[in-house]
């Protein structure tokens, strides 16, 4: 039984180390930039099939604006995307189960959000270079 007690005294600080890796710092990712002659129509319409393809629902829309939200398994997402008529920002806006907290100033998340929102980057640019093409 001492053991078996010495064993989790060591692999403990371990075990809190690997936990912390699970997070990144939180930075909403760059302004995505909207070619000349797209349409806000279009630039919405983009976001749109850029969101449903990763499985985000539309949470509101207004001109300009769409608040969005992922709920995949028991985790949960909801950001905010805007556009004028030369960019497009993605902000995060809350989550669940993503391990959000803030250190020192600083935001923290699991990283996997921050690879979902990559992919959603990723996604709109595609979408707005076939429109602009």
């Amino acid at each position: 039984m001492q053991r078996n007690r010495f064993w989790l005294f060591l692999l403990l600080p371990i075990l809190v180390l690997l936990m912390a890796a699970r997070q990144a710092p939180l930075v909403n990712p760059d302004p995505i930039a909207i070619p000349a002659g797209i349409t806000d129509t279009q630039v919405s319409k983009a976001v749109k099939q850029a969101l449903v393809a990763r499985g985000w629902s539309v949470a509101e829309e207004k001109a300009g604006d769409i608040k969005a939200t992922l709920h995949l398994r028991d985790h949960v997402a909801r950001i905010d995307i805007t556009w004028d008529k030369r960019q497009i920002h993605i902000t995060y806006l809350g989550s669940e189960n993503l391990k959000y907290e803030e250190k020192g100033g600083t935001r923290y998340i699991h990283k996997n959000y921050l690879g979902w929102i990559q992919n959603l980057v990723t996604d709109i640019n595609g979408n707005l270079v076939l429109l602009s093409s």
